[in-house]
């Protein structure tokens, strides 16, 4: 269903991802924080439904879809390293700033800090071009702490 963007994503050469798949692609990454614990919740699942609304300007059930083809692309994505290295080469800085604040959201969605989540996002927001200060401006910017 995705070959065309995971093939777009990876490919030899870096290419800015066409707003559309970038979406899809981002949806994706926020799938793969939540599920990380191995405890996919509601409270997450909900969130990243409000945060691609949110981020998207999309209603509701726009940011529904959005996220169930986030959810396949997940599965069918390869390792983080890979698939994040290559969202970073294909989503301009600006908006990668949103994707590390998203991520967080995502990650303290269900209330709780998880280790596998903590270590994910270091990873993540390593290879998006963040240094472990930027991420925890970023998580102290939407946790309000």
């Amino acid at each position: 269903m995705f070959a065309n963007l995971l093939k777009t994503l990876l490919g030899p050469q870096a290419e800015e991802l066409a707003p559309s798949d970038a979406r899809v692609a981002i949806a994706a990454l926020l799938v793969r924080v939540a599920r990380s614990d191995n405890d996919y919740a509601a409270a997450e699942i909900a969130k990243i439904d409000r945060v691609l609304s949110a981020r998207f300007g999309i209603d509701p059930h726009q940011a529904q879809d959005l996220r169930a083809e986030g959810e396949i692309l997940e599965k069918e994505a390869p390792d983080t390293v890979r698939f994040t290295r290559a969202i970073k080469d294909a989503v301009p800085y600006v908006d990668r700033v949103g994707v590390i604040e998203a991520l967080w959201q995502i990650a303290l969605a269900d209330g709780e800090r998880d280790a596998e989540e903590d270590a994910l996002l270091r990873l993540v927001a390593n290879l998006l071009g963040f240094s472990d200060v930027e991420s925890a401006a970023a998580r102290k910017r939407v946790s309000g702490t």
